[in-house]
């Protein structure tokens, strides 16, 4: 039985040309793992880019491309380079381990296949695996609320301007700001202030449906919601709804001009990404819009036009 629901689990992604290697690779590790297979470089590739598994099991000769040159496909595509790749393979001298070493294989296991000694050399791979994505994602989250931090963010719109501008699909980002939260902070004491914060980030990760849809935490109580290939239209509905939100969970703020409840601002702009700007474009453009906001009032979305 798995150890793990199917969707939960590591995938390992098994590539030979004989049959047999590949069934016996699978009947050792599918109890533990999602097992993909692939018979050529062709498919190893194709099946690398729709997966993503997090290790790759490559035999090093094979019909068409062969290991080595599937490997350094791989390590030269940024969306692939940092996936462990372990070879497998008859040929075992010194010289055939090094080669593959050398140009970025994790690990090398020789066939004969010993199934205790592959299935213990794999579980430390995956146990490395998990430990990596762990610290990656610690790395990429804002300690206070758990949403990602400011790094990540530049990473993420880094990302979402390349693809939204080669699939020439619009861009919406909008910054949000706590009303008066210097003043929530001065009479409820610090650790309100943090309790309050985590709730409008919580609350805020509610409001997006869509995977590809982030949340990121930009400083104190600003933080910064990216929409990809989201028109004008559709994110000023989301960030309506969002505000709606925030203000339907009555946190009492006797120190707002603003009302009787804890309330934001927010700000946006949507773009259709060019060559001739950046992703600090759009930032500023929402920047300009959540500056109005605050001084037409706070409680309010606007959009720049």
């Amino acid at each position: 039985m798995s150890s793990a629901p199917l969707e939960r689990q590591q995938k390992i992604l098994i590539v030979d040309d004989e049959l047999l290697n590949r069934k016996l690779l699978a009947d050792i590790l599918r109890e533990d793992y999602r097992v993909i297979l692939a018979k050529n470089g062709e498919q190893a590739v194709d099946k690398v880019n729709r997966h993503q598994p997090d290790l790759i099991l490559l035999d090093i000769i094979m019909p068409g491309e062969n290991g080595y040159q599937v490997l350094v496909a791989l390590k030269s595509n940024p969306q692939t380079q940092d996936i462990p790749v372990v070879f497998i393979s008859a040929l075992d001298t010194d010289r055939d381990e090094e080669k593959g070493l050398v140009l970025g294989a994790t690990d090398y296991i020789s066939k004969p296949f010993r199934k205790s000694l592959v299935k213990a050399r794999i579980d430390n791979h995956m146990r490395m695996v998990s430990q990596r994505k762990l610290l990656e994602e610690l790395a990429n989250l804002d300690g206070l609320t758990n949403v990602d931090n400011r790094r990540c963010l530049e990473q993420n719109l880094d990302e979402e301007w390349r693809r939204s501008q080669r699939n020439q699909q619009p861009l919406s980002l909008a910054m949000l700001d706590v009303d008066h939260f210097k003043q929530f902070n001065d009479h409820y004491g610090h650790g309100g202030g943090d309790k309050v914060l985590r709730q409008v980030a919580r609350t805020m990760r509610s409001q997006i449906k869509r995977p590809g849809d982030k949340v990121a935490r930009y400083g104190g109580e600003e933080f910064v919601i990216l929409l990809p290939e989201t028109t004008q239209q559709d994110a000023e509905y989301i960030m309506e709804n969002m505000r709606k939100a925030i203000i339907d969970l009555k946190i009492p703020h006797g120190y707002s001009e603003t009302g009787p409840y804890l309330s934001v601002s927010i700000g946006g702009a949507t773009i259709l990404p060019s060559e001739r700007e950046g992703p600090v474009t759009l930032l500023n453009k929402a920047d300009a819009s959540l500056y109005r906001a605050k001084h037409q009032g706070r409680n309010r979305v606007i959009w720049d036009q």
